[in-house]
């Protein structure tokens, strides 16, 4: 059996150019490590605890149903 673990590069650009606005340069010379530390301080900074649990997100569509828009004449 053939184990592969792929590191997830396009995850890992998409963070250091689109979120932190890194160069290049200076997210190539990120150690994986340095990236790690800065996904998880963007993440406690923007209040993400990950995913929420199926029935806080049933309560939530209870409490806010969607709702037909009205169109302009």
């Amino acid at each position: 059996m053939k184990f592969e673990r792929c590191f997830p590069w396009l995850n890992a650009m998409q963070f250091g150019f689109g979120i932190l606005h890194l160069s290049p340069d200076k997210f190539w010379a990120m150690t994986p490590r340095e990236l790690d530390a800065a996904y998880r301080a963007n993440s406690v900074s923007q209040g993400f605890q990950g995913p929420i649990e199926r029935h806080r997100f049933e309560q939530l569509m209870a409490k806010f149903p969607d709702k037909e828009t009205t169109k302009c004449k």
